[in-house]
């Protein structure tokens, strides 16, 4: 998993950490019958650009093409839910991008296996 937030400031982490949590609701609530997304999981965020751009890094049981095309597709609509859901007087911009840990750690765990 990514670690969520920028090392230097702990604001950032918390804006990183609520704009994941409040993403994950919305793509829950507003995208769970959508058959791409119902395998994406958000897995991190980094806050950017003094607050005003979140990364947030997601993992696919599908398709991972698929999952990127789809929230690059969705990332206007999801932001507009986000500014309606954040308490704050600016929304950061988001942008998704994928999490390759998961199969980073099973390439590391297989060539461990056979040393």
């Amino acid at each position: 998993m990514k670690q969520s937030g920028n090392r230097n400031s702990p604001r950032g982490n918390r804006i990183a950490a609520k704009v994941q949590t409040l993403v994950s609701e919305i793509l829950r609530d507003k995208y769970m019958d959508d058959p791409i997304l119902s395998g994406v999981s958000l897995s991190g965020a980094d806050s950017h650009g003094g607050l005003s751009f979140v990364r947030l890094y997601f993992y696919s049981h599908g398709d991972r093409v698929a999952a990127q095309k789809r929230l690059d597709d969705i990332t206007r609509a999801v932001r507009f839910e986000l500014a309606a859901r954040m308490n704050q007087k600016y929304t950061p911009e988001i942008k998704f991008e994928y999490d390759d840990t998961i199969e980073r750690a099973e390439r590391i765990e297989t060539l461990l296996k056979n040393l």
